[in-house]
């Protein structure tokens, strides 16, 4: 064979390696591996394959700011009158105690502010708040109805848009003499300290399904409860039906259940399988708490 076609034939060998190269370099900035497949950056990912996104952590609730109300009291010496409630709670059984308040209309919101934990101090009233300006701790459990007979400014404390706390006789003595009546204060949202995880008691039927969400720690008023069980029973939303009892006429019997709960702040928490398959109505399980 001549030099020159030999030269020729060798050169078109090495022409195409060295655009196989070219190619390879090029490609390589945009390919990694993982788990041992090879994912391509963009908008198309190789089917079957999930790009994993990083997670963004909210941060723990905190005070909030301080604002200015009234606040009364209601119920008994020992606090009955004020252990049930427009939130579903039974404040004795469900671990409230006596360190309950009943908020106004404009606060409560349909019931979406239940199980919010707020500061309160009697302030601006040297007669009637006892000395020391103590802080009062107490959790959300009721309702205080507006009286539109009365005005707001007397009698009908609680008539929107006042932000008004009607509180347990015993905490309101706390931080106030029995003959006031009726004091101003300084209040502000606190994360809820609570003792265990959220719970969740178990009512209605098996074509009605009603469950109870309390002892929520964190910012403690629940937005959002979803669950889900081990079988047939994908991820569900369910709904408020009052307070903070939540429905659905999803079959859940028969099925491990797991819990997802959103606070007001945004945050979730995942209680996978408390209820076992064999759950039962009146029965309460224990799950994952806000910390």
């Amino acid at each position: 064979m001549p030099t020159n076609l030999r030269a020729h034939a060798m050169a078109l060998p090495l022409q195409a390696l060295l655009s196989s190269l070219l190619l390879f370099v090029l490609v390589l900035p945009h390919v990694h591996a993982r788990g041992g497949h090879a994912i391509a950056h963009g908008r198309h990912a190789t089917p079957g394959h999930h790009i994993a996104h990083p997670k963004h952590h909210r941060p723990k609730f905190r005070p909030g700011p301080w604002n200015s109300a009234h606040a009364t009291f209601y119920g008994g010496s020992d606090g009955s009158g004020a252990a049930g409630g427009a939130c579903g709670y039974n404040s004795g059984k469900n671990g409230y105690g006596l360190q309950t308040v009943a908020l106004s209309q404009a606060m409560f919101n349909n019931g979406q502010k239940c199980g919010a934990c707020y500061e309160i101090k009697c302030m601006d009233d040297p007669q009637w708040c006892k000395p020391g300006q103590p802080s009062l701790f107490v959790t959300a459990t009721d309702h205080c109805p507006p009286n539109y007979n009365l005005p707001s400014d007397n009698g009908g404390w609680c008539n929107p848009p006042r932000q008004h706390f009607d509180i347990s006789q015993p905490a309101f003595l706390q931080i106030a003499e029995y003959k006031a009546g009726i004091v101003p204060i300084h209040f502000r949202r606190v994360p809820c300290k609570k003792e265990g995880g959220i719970r969740f008691t178990m009512t209605g039927n098996p074509y009605f399904y009603l469950v109870l969400v309390w002892n929520v720690g964190g910012a403690g008023d629940v937005v959002s409860v979803q669950v889900k069980g081990n079988k047939k029973l994908k991820w569900t939303t369910m709904k408020r039906n009052w307070g903070q009892n939540w429905e659905t006429n999803a079959m859940l019997v028969g099925e491990s259940l797991t819990f997802r709960v959103r606070a007001s702040d945004g945050r979730s928490s995942t209680s996978w399988h408390i209820a076992p398959k064999n759950w039962q109505f009146g029965q309460t399980y224990e799950g994952k708490n806000f910390k």
